[in-house]
């Protein structure tokens, strides 16, 4: 029996529309309820504004195994203002009545599989999540949650690293769809002077194995960075560097807007 084609979302809508315009795309992590779900929905919007093309909520978890430090810091101040999933998918429900930039959720496991999967992702998918990448889900099991979230009309979004053999790469990206997200290098989030010299070397593989688009994230965290990985991946993933700054700057109006700037010129160095 032929497997359904997945249905277009937001996120391919995205890629297909940068590939028209030949330009590379940005993709924006921020932890939902950090420091709560009424200031994540004013960060979005200042993300959009900002010319972000995809933003990547983190669903807080409490062990987040490939989380650094500042993105666990993040997600610990989530979960004790009282941040759930269900808060999260009301909240982006709330929000598709002001914007329509594709909207990614980056989460473990355990928090779609207990209260059941497929119940969960349905949820999701009626309150404007375009896609989902289980940071733990492993290769061997995922076809069995690919088919659900392509049901739902939601994309399966893959992790692959510079140790993934070639071989293994070519299975991840099997069931994947909207993009694959390369990680510039091993270990967990967070920023770094330098991009790692095994990066383009994944890219590479990863050009082998599939047609999607590749985003290059992890440890990405000033302009100069952020123009180096464009210049080989179709977008940028940027997180810790934006979680710090709306942290650091505070949470008022003003605070967010001199995010958005700093943001703005971040934007601006993948585009050029």
């Amino acid at each position: 029996m032929k497997e359904t084609p997945p249905r277009q979302t937001r996120i391919d809508h995205c890629f297909k529309a940068l590939r028209e315009r030949g330009e590379k795309g940005f993709v924006a992590y921020i932890t939902a309820g950090d420091p709560d779900l009424a200031s994540t929905f004013e960060q979005v919007l200042v993300l959009e504004r900002a010319g972000v093309d995809i933003v990547e909520l983190g669903i807080p978890f409490s062990d987040p195994l490939a989380d650094g430090k500042v993105n666990q810091e993040s997600a610990a101040r989530a979960l004790a203002s009282g941040t759930t999933l269900n808060g999260i998918f009301d909240m982006v429900q709330a929000l598709r009545k002001k914007t329509d930039i594709p909207i990614m959720c980056y989460c473990y496991m355990n928090l779609l599989f207990a209260p059941g999967f497929e119940r969960t992702i349905k949820r999701g998918a009626r309150a404007g999540i375009d896609g989902m990448l289980i940071l733990d889900l492993p290769v061997e099991e995922s076809a069995d949650y690919a088919k659900p979230l392509n049901e739902v009309g939601m994309n399966n979004i893959v992790l692959i690293t510079p140790t993934s053999p070639d071989a293994r790469i070519q299975a991840i990206v099997r069931h994947a769809s909207g993009f694959v997200y390369a990680v510039s290098r091993t270990g967990v989030t967070g920023m770094q002077s330098k991009l790692d010299s095994s990066a383009n070397d994944l890219l590479k593989r990863a050009r082998k194995a599939t047609d999607l688009p590749l985003a290059l994230g992890f440890g990405i965290s000033n302009p100069v960075q952020a123009a180096a990985a464009a210049r080989h991946a179709d977008a940028v993933v940027v997180g810790s560097a934006i979680v710090q700054q709306f942290h650091q700057a505070g949470d008022s109006r003003a605070a967010r807007k001199r995010v958005g700037e700093w943001m703005a010129s971040m934007v601006q160095a993948v585009k050029e």
